[in-house]
């Protein structure tokens, strides 16, 4: 486990997958707005959740989020589209309903650049969010990242087409 101030990433456990997949996948508002292929049902237990169990991968890494107090899941991260020749790779977060406003999505946000700069030697992390998307934005300028650009109407979100900011934090940039 890597821990922070308030949570740890660990490794997802099967248990993990019936809980993420019913409140963070199935809640398709806020699925569509993470996500930018568009929303498919999939039913509980299927191995396409996007959650389920993954073998070790060298383009992406998912994590479960646990209070490092009660152990209880908080959500989940993942760095995905790791390019391990250009040393890249995007971060991503989902916290649970009953988690958030409560000061974790700053601590992933730093457990994951921890992860991505001190134990896979990257050199830049990038977050795109949606413009309204302001928890995700302020978690990642307090962990260091930059507003680089707004892509305007560039992505599509239940019905409308909406900004998308990009924010990069490079390893140089970082403080542990």
């Amino acid at each position: 486990m890597i821990r922070g101030n308030k949570i740890g990433l660990r490794a997802r456990h099967d248990a993990d997958i019936p809980v993420l997949h019913a409140v963070l996948y199935n809640d398709v508002a806020t699925r569509s707005r993470q996500d930018p292929r568009p929303w498919h049902p999939i039913p509980p237990g299927s191995a396409r959740s996007p959650y389920a169990v993954a073998e070790p991968s060298d383009a992406a890494a998912s994590f479960s989020v646990v209070e490092l107090e009660s152990q209880e899941l908080v959500g989940a991260a993942s760095l995905w589209g790791i390019d391990t020749h250009n040393r890249s790779a995007h971060l991503g977060i989902s916290v649970l309903p009953d988690f958030r406003g409560r000061g974790f999505s700053s601590d992933i946000v730093r457990v994951l650049c921890e992860y991505g700069f001190a134990l896979r030697g990257l050199q830049r992390l990038q977050v795109e969010t949606m413009a309204d998307n302001a928890p995700m934005i302020a978690a990642a300028k307090r962990a260091g990242f930059t507003i680089e650009a707004t892509l305007r109407r560039s992505a599509w979100v239940y019905g409308a087409f909406v900004d998308q900011v990009i924010l990069g934090l490079l390893a140089h940039e970082w403080t542990p």
